[in-house]
Parts: structure tokens; sequence; C-alpha cells
């Protein structure tokens, strides 16, 4: 029988040193001040990218710190990875990293690393563990998925993954077994906005030309911390070329210190700005007339909504002074059509969120700013290069409805979408029928889906878990089987087409252990499953020969030159003014809104308020960190160790702390102890944390039990319209500890 291991002896030195390739030799490699585990000596040539591991070589590839994917250049040493720098060649980026892409080395050479196959060998949540073999556990998953399908059908397995290369591929192996239940992050993201500008646009994300751009808003949007690397540099060269910026947040953030104007919004009432915005724009006919009447529909019904919406009304809602809301209507309209209200991400605020990003969706219309400097950029997709595609048999057809509610319950959820918070809850509810799997690629549900204990609560009702990962998630800690993931500086994943451009990420240096890419996990699962023409590759070579196949470069020379440039693809501007929606035009009234009995312009709906002793909970992001995924690396704690409550002066008065006090926050589903942080940076009835601390998983070995969880206070509450998970609806009692 193999030996049972907690988690302590799982992850200590000794078994560290015992769980790498056998035939590494391990020395002690010091980077940022922190001694690193690393191989020093030749770990064999098996890997194409890796031909000899004496000397030094550079290698580009593709960072996965965060979503944003970053082009990479990694230098590596005698087999050791010594350094990262952005590719200059690469539009994501710009030859620029981040902290997070910084600090990818620590990550790879983590003792934490889950660094072979483990089955779980107590009760679920014990930290008990057996090592098995890539068969074993594979063939153990398999047969336990078999048993679901077989015993309850297919729909009592739900697959859960998050944005990344191998996503697609996934998404074809739940297709090809049948369940209809997918779950992905993006209820907790960005719901509303996506569902706001598909339903007004016909798109559900435009870009925005900051190189041009005259006059920017943001609502919330904080890209100086929140990094999405290349945006985030055209952002600071804006303001550093003296355009006008105003950021609404309720928190003074480092996007708001950058910012020409900071107008602290009271949380939930962005919509009633916007609307008092519109208002003026049309009452003066600031708008774009030609282009109102010639692109959109819909907006005799728009002026008939916002009679009522004054700057007065607007003040007593936002507590922004109607003067001030009159002027940056009138200067937004005066830098049209150069003048962009930012689509904005991290919209699942409020349950009227979505009419907020409908009334910014609207307002950018009135501009007529579509496809002109200085304003949004349409979708390029048909522009950009098209990768071959593997050739399978029809999918089955799933049985069964969704547990989490799509379309039955939240019919203007686009399908790819999901509402993972439902499906959490109807797994506990067992409505409108019991599940009984998951599958879990990259994803921690656990620290990010709201009422944390409910969804360990969930887990355990389960028969089967199973989680694939480079670390062990807080949601890997509740699990029957972990497959390890390489690291991204270890593996292939799918191409990347950017416009005219094909990137690859490779491998760097082989697999310092008994780790696998997610293509060849979901690959040999899908043949353990019987499933296996679904997924037509033997191996990474193979799919990447067939994605390049329309194209005139060998696999070699991609790896080589980490991009390949298709000739003479240009930019179709020629259906830039052609909307997918039903009436071919702008929808400032949403004809879909409409047909499901729903207001079909933007309008006004009361956020609630917390009482007295209450205070609106807000979270968001640091430049340190990447949502749930890097709170672990030693590095990144260096320069961002915990997280803390942002309370304002008088509110930690009022209950006696300073910074770095301990205080309780509590809310009607949870209780945290934290740290405080004491600023005029705020306004007096919010408490803000970032997201991501509070670990419960003790294979964290560095980052168990620091800081506080905001998934540990947030109820569940969720927008009918776009699914969103109405995160900073919940309110907060704060005390000294």
């Amino acid at each position: 029988m193999s030996k049972v291991y907690t988690w302590d002896q799982l992850f200590s030195r000794r078994q560290f040193i015992k769980g790498t390739v056998a035939t590494a030799a391990l020395g002690v490699g010091a980077t940022a001040g922190i001694g690193l585990l690393a191989p020093e000596a030749s770990l064999g040539t098996d890997n194409p990218a890796q031909t000899a591991t004496k000397g030094t070589k550079f290698v580009t590839t593709i960072c996965e710190q965060c979503v944003w994917r970053c082009g990479v250049i990694a230098k590596v040493e005698n087999g050791v990875v010594k350094m990262l720098e952005g590719n200059p060649n690469h539009p994501n980026n710009l030859g620029k990293l981040c902290p997070r892409g910084n600090a990818a080395i620590e990550t790879m050479y983590s003792p934490d690393r889950i660094k072979f196959p483990l089955i779980r060998a107590g009760a679920r949540g014990s930290g008990l563990w057996r090592r098995a073999s890539w068969d074993e556990a594979l063939s153990y998953t398999a047969e336990q998925m078999k048993k679901i399908k077989d015993k309850y059908g297919a729909k009592a397995m739900m697959f859960n993954s998050t944005d990344n290369l191998s996503q697609p591929f996934f998404e074809i192996l739940l297709k090809a077994f049948g369940t209809p239940n997918y779950g992905t992050q993006r209820s907790l993201c960005f719901n509303s906005m996506t569902t706001a500008f598909l339903y007004t646009y016909g798109t559900p994300q435009p870009g925005t030309d900051y190189s041009q751009c005259k006059y920017m808003i943001f609502t919330g949007r904080n890209l100086a911390e929140g990094i999405s690397n290349n945006e985030t540099q055209e952002m600071i060269e804006m303001v550093a070329k003296g355009v006008k910026v105003v950021v609404l947040d309720p928190r003074f953030s480092k996007t708001a210190a950058k910012a020409t104007e900071w107008l602290p919004v009271r949380p939930g009432t962005d919509s009633a700005f916007f609307l008092a915005m519109i208002h003026v724009i049309v009452a003066e006919k600031l708008y774009d007339e030609v282009f109102v009447n010639k692109y959109t529909q819909g907006f005799e019904d728009l002026v008939t909504e916002v009679k009522e919406y004054t700057p007065e009304w607007a003040e007593k809602k936002c507590e922004i002074a109607a003067t001030t809301i009159q002027r940056i209507a009138r200067e937004f309209a005066a830098a049209a059509p150069a003048a962009i209200a930012h689509p904005n991400w991290r919209t699942s605020n409020f349950v009227n969120s979505f009419q907020t990003e409908r009334a910014i969706a609207v307002l950018n219309a009135l501009m007529g700013n579509w496809a002109q400097p200085g304003g949004l950029i349409p979708d390029q997709e048909m522009s950009t290069a098209k990768l071959g595609v593997l050739s399978h048999p029809p999918f089955p057809q799933a049985q069964g409805i969704r547990l989490d509610g799509v379309p039955w319950q939240y019919p203007l959820v686009p399908l790819a979408y999901g509402v993972i918070q439902t499906m959490r809850d109807n797994i506990l509810s067992g409505k409108p029928y019991e599940a009984k799997g998951w599958l879990i690629s990259r994803q921690n549900p656990v620290l990010s889906v709201p009422e944390r204990q409910k969804t360990i609560n969930a887990l355990m009702k389960l028969d089967f878990v199973a989680v694939i990962d480079i670390q062990a998630s807080d949601t890997a800690y509740y699990a029957d089987v972990i497959l390890p993931e390489s690291y991204y500086l270890e593996r292939y994943d799918g191409l990347i087409p950017i416009k005219n451009k094909i990137f690859i990420r490779q491998p760097v240096i082989e697999p310092l252990y008994d780790t696998k890419s997610s293509l060849m996990i979901y690959k040999e699962l899908a043949d353990k499953l019987g499933l296996g023409e679904f997924l037509p590759y033997k191996d990474e070579m193979d799919l990447l020969s067939q994605q390049l196949k329309p194209f005139p470069v060998s696999l070699e020379d991609l790896k080589r030159a980490g991009y390949y440039e298709v000739e003479n693809l240009k930019e179709d501007h020629s259906k830039d003014f052609e909307f997918q929606t039903s009436s071919g035009k702008i929808e400032i009234s949403s004809s879909i809104m409409a047909q499901m009995g729903k207001k079909a312009v933007p309008t006004w709906n009361e956020p609630p308020r917390p009482k007295e002793d209450q205070y609106y909970l807000l979270t968001g992001k640091t430049a340190q960190h990447t949502q749930m995924f890097t709170q672990n690396n030693r590095w990144l704690l260096e320069v961002f160790p915990v997280n803390r409550a942002w309370l304002h002066t008088s509110v930690a008065k009022k209950i006696g702390v300073k910074t770095d006090d301990d205080v309780v926050l509590e809310s009607e589903v949870g209780k945290v102890t934290i740290k405080a942080y004491v600023t005029e940076g705020i306004r007096p009835d919010c408490i803000f944390m970032v997201g991501g601390f509070g670990h419960v998983s003790k294979g964290l070995k560095s980052s168990y039990g620091l800081g506080a969880s905001d998934s540990a206070l947030h109820k569940t509450v969720t927008d009918p319209i776009s699914g969103g998970s109405a995160l900073s609806e919940t309110f907060v009692k704060v005390s000294k500890a």
C-alpha cells in the first residue's frame, strides 16, 4: 500500500527533493533574497524546446501569472531560469512585465508546488494523501466520472475552468462527456458589462483607443492596480499627456491618484451619475445627431426615460454635486468623438450594475465615438488569423437543464458565461436535480465564490471532486484526486492568434517534476473515458502542427522566432457599422430586453443601503497579486504580505483603532479578523479589502492563514438579468478585535 502523507510531510524539504525528476541534481539558487531549490544539472533532452542545458539561452514564451498573456523572454543558464523579461514584439505588454510576471520564477521553483498525482487517503479535507502514478490517477478519475454518468447521467457531472489557453480543449472534453453543466469565473467579474454591451452594440467587449482619447471616465476601473499590461501602459501615457481623466470610485485608488478628478461616488449609484449626464446631453442637444439618427434606434424612448433624471435628482442619489455632473457632461460632449466612458471590468458590484453599464454603453453611442479616433474600437475578430481546427465527431446532445439556471432562470445570460454562484447553491439544494461530481481546472471556487463555507459544504456533499492545478489551492485541498499541471514555463499550450500574428507558449526548461500539460491531461483523460476521438492529437506537437496547418511555417521555426506574422492579413473595417443586434443598429432601446418584458432603455434601480451601524464592503485588486492565485508566491509576499481593511479616519476614531490594529468584520454570513489601514482615502460609509487572502489550504505553506478572505464575508446576491454576483451588496459591521 502506498504511504499516506499529511500536507506538512508531503511538502517538507525532504519530500520536495524526493519528488523532483529522478535525473535532476538539486542545488540552491538565490534570487531576490530568497533561497530557491532549483535543478542545476542536466534534466535530459527530451523536450524539443531545450536541446542543451549547458550554457545560456533565451527562449520566448507567454506568461500565465494572470489572464493577460504577455510575451516573455526567459534567460536560462545551465538549465535554470534566471530571469524573465518582457518581449518587445508582443502587443499585450510591449516589452514590459508587471510584478506578478517578474515573480513567475518563484512560482515555478516553489517547494509548495504539487509534484506528482495525489489521491485522497483520508476524509475529504483531512489533508491526508498518497502519491499515485499518472495511470492510476487518470484511471481513478475516469472510473469515478463513468460511475456518475452511468448511474445519474452526464448532467450530474460539473466542469469548471477559467480563462486560459487550454480552455477550448477543456470545453471539448465536457461537451464530449455530454454534461450541460459548465462554469467559469465570469459571473464574479464582468457579466454586467459584457451583457450590457452585447444587448446594445451586439458585441460584448469593444476596445478603447487610449492613444487619441481626449476625455476618459472610469467607473471603478482601477487599471493602475488591476493591471492589464498594455492597457495600463496606455492609460499612464494618456495621463502623462494631460488628457482629462475622471474616476468614479468610493476609494482613492492608485488610478484615482493619477486622475484629473476623483469623484467619491456612493456605492451602487454610478447609474444615477450617468443617467444625469445623459439628461444634460439630451436636454442641451450635445449628442451627435447625425450618428444617432443613422446608427441607433430607440433614441426617443431614451428622451422620455431621462427627463426626470436631472443632475439635482442624481446629487441626492450619488452624492456628487449637480454642478459637477452638469460640467462633466458638457466637457465630455465637447471632447467627442474622442471621449470614452470606459466599459470597465469587475462590474459585479450591485444588482443594478447591468443598468449602469447600459447607461455607459448608451452614453458612448450619443457621443458618436464608435470606430472613431479616441473612441470605442469595434471587435476585429474577422481580421484575426484563423488557426487550423481539430476534426472530431458531433458532440452528443447534452441531457437536462443546467444547474446554474442558464437559461431557464437567467434567460439573458450567454451560455458561455454561466452563473457559478447559482451552480454552487444548487449543489446544496439538490434542485433541479442532484449533482454528484465536479472536475475543476485552474479555478479556485472555495476562495472566489461568495459564502466560502457554502462552497466547502457543496464540495463535501459531492461523490467525487477532481482538481487540475499547479499548487494545492483551497479547492484542491477538498479534492479526491489532484492532477498536477506543469507550470507555464515547462509546457506547451494552444497557439495564440493576435490580429495578424500567431504566438506560441512553449517550455523554456523541461518539467521539474512528474507533471503534465493540461493539453495532455485532457487528452489522456478523454482516452480513458472512451472519448479520445474528440481530442484527436497524439501529443502537444501534433496538436500545434494541426493548428499551424493553414500557414507556411514549421513548428520549429515558430518556436525559434516566438511568433509568426501572417502576410497580407489586413484589418477589415468594412463591417464596423454592421451591428449584430436584432435591428442591425446600436440599440439604445434594446429589442431583446423589450421581448423579455424588461425596461428596454437604461433606467434607475435603487440599490440597498447599509444600516446605521453597517458599512459597504468593497473589494478589489492590488498590482502585486492576481485574484486568488499568487498569494503563495514568496517574492510577491515580500512586497504585499497581507491584506488590510481600509477604514476612514472617522470610523477608526469611533472604534478606537489605528493602522495595523486588528479589527473584526462581520456580515450576515461570516466573520473575519483583519488588520486595519486607517486613511482619508475612502468614504466613511465604506470598508475596502483586497481579495485573495485568507487561504484555508495547508498546502499553501507561505500564505496559509495570512490576512482574511472576502469570500468568507460576501453574501450571495445575483442580478437576474446578467447573472453577475452583486458582491458589494454585502454590508459589514466593524469592531476592535
